[in-house]
């Protein structure tokens, strides 16, 4: 039976050193961090409560409840989520793309293309180094 390549793809990432794997979640951390920071720093302040809300969540954690984009949810191993919004703070996706009444204040999308490259190249980086180092 066909199994698509997902043999061949537990047998790629069986291989992967465990170094490099424990390396990338840390980098993959980090460059979540900074990119929530960028977003930070574009979102509007009136009291605070939009920048405040946006989160990074580590892999087999939950996002908080009522976040964008999708609400809570369990992130999956080796991956981060950062979202804007919680229990108290349900309108990021009106300040990002506007109302009829309110123009659109874009913070959490650009932040992100600002900080994809220089994540990547980050948690690239952090792997290469790890497998050298576990060679």
């Amino acid at each position: 039976m066909n199994d698509g390549g997902i043999g061949s793809l537990k047998r790629r990432l069986a291989a992967i050193p465990k170094a490099a794997k424990e390396r990338a979640a840390i980098d993959t951390l980090a460059a979540a961090e900074d990119m929530a920071n960028i977003m930070r720093s574009l979102a509007p302040e009136d009291e605070g409560d939009l920048k405040a809300s946006i989160a990074v969540t580590p892999g087999g954690q939950s996002t908080p409840a009522y976040s964008q984009p999708g609400g809570a949810s369990i992130v999956p191993e080796n991956q981060v989520a950062i979202t804007a919004g919680n229990t108290a703070v349900r309108y990021p996706h009106l300040v990002e793309h506007g109302t009829e009444k309110a123009e659109a204040q874009p913070f959490f999308w650009p932040g992100y293309r600002l900080g994809k490259k220089k994540a990547l190249n980050k948690i690239k980086a952090g792997i290469r180094k790890a497998i050298k180092e576990a060679k």
